[in-house]
């Protein structure tokens, strides 16, 4: 089996408006930025990199702690609430490639998923191949554009997004998925012609929706701590 070389990355920034500090915030008693970089460390390669792109010097001496270096920090440019993943993760491939390391696929974890498994890393990084664009992290979408989802029409009314309208039972409609944000596999050579939206080549990499949460607010905060603590994790 060939032996691709991944950039394992880990954008966390130091600005939060929904959660503040949330990279650093104690999740269950561990900061989120911590265990995603001990879980990246734990499924790298030799020859991988892990790293955690930030402009915070409290989350570079986080991530450092359990392990991860950090040779250069996050422009102020990229560290806007506008600045978008792909330009994060176009500056440090640019930046790791000026000091002649050069990768074939980024793997980026977000913090914000705290219950994303070893397993669900390794599943979605046993579905890439060169040949595709990204696998993804998904999870069975509650709303369905088939069955209950509408638009308004030019008139004001409210017609079904996708399809006739013809289904009765959600469970005949075809199955939709949402992104999780637990698990991004990508093509450098993908990633150097153009941003996420531009890719057609997307394998999905299913995970339920119990280990799907993303946090976003101090609601989803507090709820996911009560279940992570009730599920012994």
């Amino acid at each position: 089996m060939e032996n691709y070389r991944s950039l394992w990355l880990i954008p966390a920034r130091g600005g939060s408006k929904g959660i503040p500090d949330k990279n650093l915030k104690p999740f269950c008693g561990e900061s989120l930025v911590s265990r995603a970089v001990k879980q990246a460390l734990e499924c790298a390669q030799n020859i991988d990199t892990v790293f955690v792109s930030t402009d915070s010097d409290d989350i570079a001496a986080e991530a450092s702690k359990v392990g991860c270096e950090i040779p250069f920090m996050r422009p102020a440019e990229f560290s806007t609430d506008s600045a978008s993943t792909y330009s994060v993760i176009l500056h440090a491939l640019t930046t790791f490639r000026q000091s002649g390391l050069e990768f074939d696929r980024v793997i980026l974890l977000q913090p914000t998923s705290p219950f994303r498994s070893i397993q669900d890393i390794k599943g979605a990084v046993s579905l890439w191949n060169p040949e595709i664009d990204m696998v993804v992290s998904v999870c069975k979408s509650e709303a369905n554009p088939y069955y209950n989802l509408f638009e308004t029409d030019a008139q004001g009314f409210l017609k079904i997004s996708k399809g006739e309208g013809n289904f009765t039972r959600r469970q005949d409609a075809p199955t939709v998925w949402e992104y999780n944000g637990a698990v991004y596999v990508m093509s450098v050579s993908s990633l150097l012609k153009g941003p996420l939206s531009s890719f057609t080549k997307i394998v999905p990499y299913e995970m339920p929706r119990s280990r799907s949460m993303d946090l976003d607010t101090p609601e989803d905060w507090a709820i996911a701590e009560m279940i992570f603590i009730r599920s012994n994790l």
